[in-house]
């Protein structure tokens, strides 16, 4: 669920799976050859290129750790998954679905997408009020939206901030608010770009434990490697448009030759322990 105005009203759902134009939830994400360039995002052109002959697939239920340099194109790929960026070349498909316009609605419905910047997924004026705007939006009775509600808030430990207005929250309750919107919705998929920037250790913390404890397919993107430990068993390392290397977490974060040449470095937690 791409929380925003650009949603449309969904059908029915049994099991909570969307029927008719529901996304099949064992499917997962599968790309095959994807490609996209900036600005004109058509094909594989090399002027402006950002992603080139990507191939990946993960499996329902998996974590999936996004790791590269600044400008690899992981935002790129998290936002080609919900349509949030078009023109793509090669074959993307999520739940089953080929991710292109006519499917978008059904995919964004079983989608929890999570920002980098929370005030670009935070506008309304209270924590109840964000949280609440997707199952309202997709015409559940007033009894459902406030058990979504209350359980979201619940996941996220904020049942006594639901009623604080949005401008008077820091950086951290921002983030596990704009988390708290995602869960309202009870995804099938959660894409997070980003998840631990502007947190303080706590916070930090408390949203490994949250991430951790909730079971459904994840993928996500970041610079925090000691926060793609804690939380995927398995990662995507992109360089220069591709994926390099795809594999179990702790052996491609305790690679340091392989996250040097890759412009990263080992994970603090990792440093200072002999790794090839």
């Amino acid at each position: 669920m791409v929380h925003g105005k650009d949603r449309e009203p969904g059908h029915g759902k049994k099991n909570g799976i969307t029927e008719e134009k529901g996304i099949k939830e064992e499917n997962g994400i599968t790309a095959e050859h994807l490609c996209f360039s900036y600005p004109t995002g058509y094909g594989c052109g090399k002027e402006n290129r950002v992603l080139e002959d990507v191939h990946f697939h993960v499996a329902n239920g998996e974590s999936v750790g996004l790791i590269g340099a600044n400008g690899v194109g992981k935002s790129t790929l998290l936002k080609l998954l919900v349509g949030l960026a078009d023109g793509y070349g090669g074959a993307l498909r999520v739940g089953g679905l080929d991710v292109e316009k006519k499917n978008l609605a059904a995919i964004r419905k079983s989608t929890g997408y999570v920002f980098q910047d929370s005030d670009s997924q935070l506008f309304l004026s209270t924590v109840y009020e964000d949280v609440a705007f997707g199952p309202r939006n997709y015409g559940y009775s007033g009894e459902e939206v406030e058990r979504r509600v209350s359980e979201a808030l619940k996941r996220v430990h904020m049942e006594e901030l639901r009623d604080r207005q949005i401008y008077r929250m820091s950086g951290g309750q921002k983030k596990l608010a704009s988390l708290a919107t995602i869960l309202s919705m009870e995804p099938q998929l959660m894409l997070l770009d980003e998840p631990s920037a502007a947190l303080d250790p706590r916070n930090r913390r408390n949203l490994i434990r949250i991430l951790n404890d909730i079971s459904v397919t994840k993928v996500i993107a970041s610079h925090d490697l000691d926060f793609i430990l804690d939380t995927c068993e398995r990662t995507l390392l992109l360089f220069d448009g591709k994926i390099v290397k795809d594999g179990k977490t702790e052996e491609i974060l305790g690679d340091r030759k392989l996250l040097e040449e890759s412009g990263l470095e080992l994970p603090l937690s990792l440093k200072g322990q002999n790794r090839k």
